[in-house]
Order: structure tokens, then sequence, then C-alpha cells
């Protein structure tokens, strides 16, 4: 039986990794952090009323991909349950690499992290930023390479191999 404490604590572990899964299914990140809450919110309500879950994780991805497809049915689009299957390791993987990148960008100092987004996610040169910003270029490939330095470090912990960064 699950107590409060230990589904807290599934909750903080499982919640990123959940949600960057339901944004790739959703496209919207209201939307997907809605229908994470949600399910979380019914397990707990399940839970508290005495309904045993058996492991939390893969009941959970399979409680969002439900979710998720319910509010399609709901809507004006109409979902092929064929074309949606079941949820994959790697589905699970692919959310839990990209949640763990987002913690460790997260972690980056606020300037470092502000030249890495520029630079990778906004796709920006070094050289507009350094405009933009009005520092040199030589700070932007200073603060760039801290922080693939502190992302590898960050990321090769997990199962000791070192993913590629999927906007790089």
């Amino acid at each position: 039986m699950v107590n409060a404490q230990d589904f807290e604590r599934e909750y903080r572990r499982l919640y990123m990794p959940l949600g960057m899964w339901a944004l790739r299914m959703t496209g919207d990140v209201t939307e997907a952090e809605d229908l994470v809450q949600s399910c979380f919110e019914s397990a707990w309500r399940h839970i508290s009323a005495g309904i045993v879950i058996g492991a939390l994780k893969p009941y959970m991805y399979k409680a969002v991909r439900n979710a998720f497809l319910m509010s399609r049915r709901k809507g004006v689009e109409t979902v092929n349950l064929d074309d949606c299957g079941e949820v994959s390791e790697e589905d699970i993987d692919t959310a839990e690499r990209d949640a763990a990148l987002w913690r460790a960008i997260d972690s980056l100092p606020p300037r470092c992290r502000e030249i890495f987004l520029m630079s990778k996610r906004d796709g920006m040169s070094n050289a507009f930023i350094a405009d933009e910003l009005g520092i040199s270029v030589k700070t932007v490939e200073n603060q760039m390479t801290k922080a693939f330095s502190t992302l590898r470090e960050a990321l090769s912990t997990r199962g000791g191999k070192v993913f590629f960064l999927p906007f790089l």
C-alpha cells in the first residue's frame, strides 16, 4: 500500500518525465501539464480509496496515455486507437531522458543557461548572442563550453552513457 510520503516521492520523480512524454503527444505545455496533474490526482483518489496500484510508474504512463486519448475523443479530432499503440519502454526512456536534460539545463547558472538556450534552442549565432547581450564573442564561447561540460557531466550519470541532446 502506498502512503502519502511514498506517493509524494514518486510524484516528484515522475512528474517531469510524464510531462515531457505528454508534451510529445499534445504539443501543448499547458495541456500536457493538465493531463499529468489530473492523472496524479486520480491515482491519489484511487489509492486513498484503498485501490491497490501495483507499480506506479507504468500505471501513470498508461493513465496519461489514456487521458490523452479520452481528451481527443471528446474534441473535434478523431483518434484511431490502433495508431496509438501501447506505452513502450522506449517512450518511457525518451521521456526520462528529456526530463533529465531539462533538469540539467535548469541547473546551469542563469547567464550560462540563457546563452546556451539562445544558441541551441533559438538557433542564434555566437556573434548575435554577444551583440544582443552586450558581451564579447569569446565570453559566449566560454559560456557554451561551460554549459556543454556541465551538461555532459550531469547527463553521464544516466547509466554511464552520454546521449545526444535533441536540439543540438
